[in-house]
């Protein structure tokens, strides 16, 4: 070999920072010292760094121990042939470069080594110049497949940034952002950020202002706790097939308990701390880097206690009219510095967090301005109701008014002349006709008192009385016709002295109205069971009646005044007992049931 080709080395000068980066070296693998030492003083002299080897075994511990970028190796080594290696270096090290070198010019044993992954086959001897020659190309060759594969990687992690916030952008159009919505999106943007096919920052922390903005407080945050498991979704997603809901879910198993969760959720800074790197950076709307626990010589060593790293970045979160919060970021595991185009990257994540922050508080204040609008409208109608009903019963009040003043005096007379002549006359043709009088007068009469006491506003006169006792003498009032028609009557008292502050006449007025329609109802007899309870402050009074059922219609309008169903009666019953159940503050209902009807009547106790 000639080592001394002054000549070439001046023409062909091997520049070793495009070659060998990072501390990379070339391992030079022969057991004849007196072919490697000419080599690697001619290597040296030209730049490159160069590591000895003598047998397979010594190659081995130079591949654990340096960073190989290529390997001129021997085929007959003592230990193993050269071509045994070859396999192993392309299954454990596939970015190592190989040029074989051998002491037989064989065809064969050359395309062996080719298609088992050599970059060169050689045979000694070798001019040190070609050899040379023959190392830079493959070097170069390998610069160029590292760097594409870079680029390729760069270009998927761009691609994975785009796809996520395109399905950001799309959840936020398709979806109205409730805490719930809000919180997966926001998640998500910090999985992009420690996304390995994202911008891989080890731990990112989301803090935001409360509605008042007077503290800034941690939200969430995504971080090394749930490495393995982030591992494994990342390499999932190396396959692109990206789906938002997946991504948020996969993490939500690995995130709502690790430790930076934990830690984020103690971070708690006064908004009125305008010093405070965080309020800085969301009120100033300023992104900050800070290196070595400072920046621009302040040092917000709180932060760097907290994170116990003296390294980050802090980004702002805000709308057009507030600022929102901010995002911090670290690489608390690996101490890798952070580079201003991943600043810049960040950027665009905290952007899209705060789209989605304004989003979710304008859907929030539309539902709360949506919630007081109904009830707003709820109050015009119950309002609106209120005064219709109060007019119509005006218009009662004034019309019972008149009639009493203008009927009430002649049917009394009418129903006295005729009880009068009943008991004298001796025609007993006529008692018939004098029947007819006393009874159609009587009905008027009850008219005329049904539709005074409804229109009639009397206060109530409240005292303490016993439930039962009022049933029983409401009851009682009716005993006539319950006997008359074969009424079986059932009261159930689940204490029987269950009492209640109210007017017991009107209270007995309202149970006679239900008592009465319920009789009515079984004219050919049938079962009427009483049930008195407490529940929940109130006195519940269930009365069933195993008569004709009411029909839906007659549910819904049964409260209105002269409304009836029977061939006689005022049909003032049961408006009269929702004005005197309403008067008590409490409420009725009435529904079917299999057998008959149910009237269930709450009064407060």
């Amino acid at each position: 070999m000639d080592a001394t080709s002054s000549g070439f080395q001046q023409s062909f000068t091997i520049s070793p920072d495009k070659l060998l980066v990072d501390g990379e070296v070339i391992a030079l693998v022969d057991d004849d010292p007196y072919i490697r030492t000419p080599i690697k003083i001619y290597f040296e002299d030209n730049g490159l760094t160069v590591v000895e080897a003598d047998s397979g075994k010594s190659f081995q511990d130079i591949l654990n121990s340096h960073k190989v970028a290529l390997v001129v190796l021997d085929i007959g080594l003592p230990d193993i042939n050269g071509k045994e290696i070859l396999p192993l270096i392309r299954d454990k090290h596939p970015d190592v470069a190989v040029l074989m070198l051998t002491g037989v010019s064989d065809l064969d044993t050359a395309l062996d080594c080719i298609r088992a992954g050599a970059d060169d086959f050689l045979t000694k001897p070798v001019h040190l110049k070609d050899l040379l020659r023959s190392v830079s190309t493959i070097l170069e060759k390998r610069s160029l497949v590292v760097l594409n594969r870079k680029y390729q990687e760069d270009l998927e992690k761009a691609n994975f940034r785009i796809q996520l916030m395109h399905q950001l952008s799309l959840k936020m159009n398709s979806a109205y952002l409730n805490t719930v919505e809000l919180d997966e999106i926001l998640q998500a943007i910090l999985v992009g950020i420690t996304a390995n096919e994202g911008l891989r920052f080890n731990r990112a922390f989301l803090a935001m202002f409360d509605e008042e903005r007077q503290i800034l407080k941690g939200r969430m945050a995504i971080g090394p706790a749930c490495q393995e498991e982030a591992a494994t979704i990342w390499g999932g997603m190396g396959e692109k097939h990206l789906d938002f809901i997946g991504i948020v879910n996969s993490m939500k198993s690995c995130t709502e308990d690790a430790e930076v969760n934990r830690l984020i959720r103690t971070l708690e800074v006064p908004a009125s701390d305008s010093n405070h790197i965080l309020n800085r950076s969301a009120n100033e709307r300023k992104s900050f880097k800070v290196t070595g626990g400072a920046i621009n010589g302040y040092e917000p060593k709180e932060i760097v206690d907290f994170l116990g790293c003296d390294t980050f970045v802090v980004v702002p979160l805000y709308s057009p009219s507030r600022p929102l919060g901010v995002i911090i970021v670290d690489n608390f595991i690996t101490r890798y510095p952070i580079s201003d185009s991943y600043v810049s990257a960040l950027e665009l994540f905290s952007s899209q967090a705060s789209l989605a922050i304004e989003h979710s508080h304008l859907y929030m204040d539309m539902q709360k301005s949506m919630a007081e609008l109904e009830s707003v409208n709820y109050e015009l109608d119950k309002n609106k109701d209120m005064l219709v009903e109060a007019e119509r019963y005006s218009v009662l009040g004034q019309m019972a008014a008149q009639m009493v003043h203008k009927i009430r005096n002649p049917i009394t007379s009418i129903g006295g002349i005729a009880r009068v002549l009943g008991k004298k006359t001796q025609d007993n043709s006529l008692n018939p006709y004098i029947e007819v009088m006393e009874r159609e007068t009587n009905k008027l009469e009850t008219t005329l008192e049904d539709m005074f006491d409804f229109v009639s506003h009397t206060d109530l006169v409240k005292e303490s009385s016993e439930m039962l006792t009022i049933v029983r003498k409401a009851l009682h009032l009716l005993q006539s016709e319950i006997s008359k028609q074969n009424i079986v009557v059932e009261i159930d008292a689940a204490e029987p002295d269950i009492s209640l502050d109210g007017d017991k006449n009107k209270l007995q007025k309202m149970l006679v109205h239900l008592f009465k329609n319920a009789v009515e109802a079984m004219p050919d007899g049938g079962h009427l069971a009483v049930m008195i309870a407490p529940e929940n402050g109130m006195v519940l009074i269930s009365i069933i009646n195993t008569g004709k059922s009411i029909t839906d219609e007659q549910v819904s309008r049964a409260r209105e005044p002269f409304f009836t169903t029977k061939t006689f009666g005022t049909g003032m019953g049961l408006a009269m007992v929702d004005r005197i159940v309403s008067a008590h503050g409490g409420n009725f209902t009435l529904h079917k049931t299999d057998s008959g009807t149910e009237v269930v009547v709450r009064l407060p106790r």
